[in-house]
């Protein structure tokens, strides 16, 4: 069986598993396509950064599983999960993908709500009289 890399990548409650492995660049998303899977073109864009920036693109066949939070986190932990596998793969990529910030996890997270109000910081409506 040939090299088969694993890296994590988590972005607010989004956790993504991803393994890579020499082939022709199929991105595959718990079970789909990953335009299938995300359908929409800015997730897409932002999954596809680090392997652009190496020029990876056709290099890897990506297989990830995916869990928790909405799409957007997904697709951020997904880049997260690959930048980290890429440097698995071949240590020379980790300055460019440094430099670039996919390396940095975004640790950004809700502000819970506060009881007796309408979300975090939203406050009651002002009545002069």
């Amino acid at each position: 069986m040939e090299d088969r890399y694993y890296a994590t990548g988590r972005r607010k409650e989004a956790i993504a598993k991803v393994w890579i492995q020499a082939g022709e660049g199929g991105i595959v998303v718990n079970g789909k396509d990953l335009s299938a899977y995300f359908g929409r073109k800015t997730s897409d864009m932002v999954v596809h950064q680090p392997l652009i920036l190496t020029d990876t693109l056709n290099s890897y066949n990506i297989k990830a599983t995916v869990l928790g939070g909405g799409l957007s986190g997904q697709a951020g932990a997904l880049r997260l999960g690959i930048s980290r596998a890429l440097i698995v793969s071949n240590p020379e990529l980790r300055p460019p993908l440094k430099k670039a910030g996919f390396l940095t996890r975004d640790s950004r997270e809700v502000e819970r709500k506060k009881y007796g109000r309408a979300g975090a910081r939203k406050r009651f409506q002002f009545s002069k009289r």
